[in-house]
């Protein structure tokens, strides 16, 4: 028996369901360019859940910044709550996105993280804003 199919694949059905709540939770930073290109930006706003230096460095057009270590009823009582947040952070080696939309979701927003962090939007070619110093890293 090979080893990819030594745990069997799931029927239909059970693959649906958890593909689907995959793509609830996520977006790819191909499909975010594209509604940035295509003008495509209401319903959501960009986070960059770093912290403000690493926001300076480079983040994508249009992003806010708002580290999750600051996430508040607080600091969020001005956040509209009819949008969706899009939760970004150096790259999958940080959880900075998953820490901001984890808060995020508990004071009552709905969130999604973009997959790759602006890691992957920088090595896609993908424009960004900031000062561009050499060497993106977690600073969170």
């Amino acid at each position: 028996m090979t080893r990819t199919l030594t745990v069997p694949a799931p029927a239909p059905d059970l693959a649906t369901a958890y593909f689907g709540a995959e793509l609830a939770f996520e977006v790819d930073p191909d499909d975010l360019v594209r509604d940035l290109e295509a003008g495509h930006t209401d319903g959501y706003v960009i986070v960059e859940t770093r912290a403000p230096e690493a926001f300076a460095q480079a983040r994508i057009p249009g992003a806010v910044n708002l580290p999750y270590r600051d996430l508040t009823a607080e600091s969020t009582k001005h956040l509209d709550r009819n949008v969706v947040y899009v939760c970004y952070c150096e790259s999958t080696h940080c959880n900075a996105a998953t820490k901001g939309a984890l808060k995020l979701a508990q004071l009552g927003f709905r969130v999604k993280r973009l997959s790759g962090g602006i890691t992957s939007w920088i090595a896609a070619g993908y424009p960004v804003e900031g000062t561009a110093a050499p060497g993106i890293r977690c600073a969170c």
